[in-house]
């Protein structure tokens, strides 16, 4: 088949599946796995350019609603006639079940199941060993500064903190996009700081900048020097990567 992904998530899961020969274009985002760089981009994932998606006569185009405003590249496609699929993932098992979706859409129904099973059983794995924690650190997931943006519960961000041993302080709130401010924050005086601001390299991340906030050189976090600069592509994506960064977050908050 002759695929082409449009959002990293998508592109992600297909490298899960061992198909990325499938792929004939992606989207200017997707950077996972090295192999896929050499393919033609169709755009930012915000705002495909359709017409070089049409250009690539895909079988299939992996279309994504995980962001505000990827609605514009399903109408998009609509208008075009082009073949599609939407993934919309919030939780790890809607990510196995596009694990599913995704290998029987491109023929490998076989390898879908089984590759879904096995992201299962690692989530269980994880749950296995976080589930005899007893103390648990609260964590701060800050996805934008100002203004303030943070995963709630309804994200896989809070299943991450669960499955590490600690919990999510917005997890209480009944969505996956929560809009706060930094006092609410520091009322909120988590243990440990994430900074995973979505589409920022971690290079360009400055966690003496948190520091001067307003309070905050008060927070349990900050004088116990547990800000983390972390990789978003790692954590704000849904994907099964999403478990590297699971590992990775054992191990910074556990050590």
């Amino acid at each position: 088949m002759r695929v082409v992904s449009i959002c990293p998530s998508n592109t992600e899961i297909v490298d899960y599946l061992g198909k990325t020969e499938d792929l004939v274009a992606v989207d200017d985002f997707s950077d996972w796995p090295p192999e896929i760089h050499h393919l033609p981009k169709v755009g930012p994932d915000l705002s495909i350019n359709i017409d070089q998606v049409e250009a690539m006569k895909p079988d299939l185009v992996l279309a994504s609603l995980s962001v505000p405003g990827m609605e514009k590249n399903i109408e998009g496609l609509e208008k075009r006639k082009i073949p599609f699929i939407t993934l919309n993932p919030n939780s790890l098992q809607e990510i196995a079940n596009d694990i599913r979706i995704i290998g029987e859409a491109l023929g490998y129904k076989k390898v879908g199941i089984e590759k879904a099973e096995q992201f299962e059983a690692e989530v269980r794995r994880f749950k296995a060993y976080s589930d005899q924690i007893k103390n648990r650190p609260s964590l701060y997931w800050e996805w934008w500064p100002k203004p303030v943006f943070t995963p709630g519960g309804l994200n896989w961000l809070s299943e991450i903190s669960r499955l590490a041993g600690a919990y999510n302080i917005f997890e209480t709130k009944h969505e996956a996009s929560v809009q706060t401010d930094w006092d609410e924050v520091k009322r909120k005086n988590p243990d440990h700081i994430c900074m995973v601001w979505v589409g920022v390299k971690e290079s360009k991340m400055n966690p003496e900048l948190i520091k001067k906030r307003p309070g905050w050189s008060e927070l349990a976090a900050v004088k116990n020097k547990r800000i983390h600069i972390l990789e978003e592509s790692l954590y704000c994506r849904p994907s099964p990567r999403l478990l590297e960064g699971l590992e990775k977050l054992l191990n910074i908050i556990h050590s």
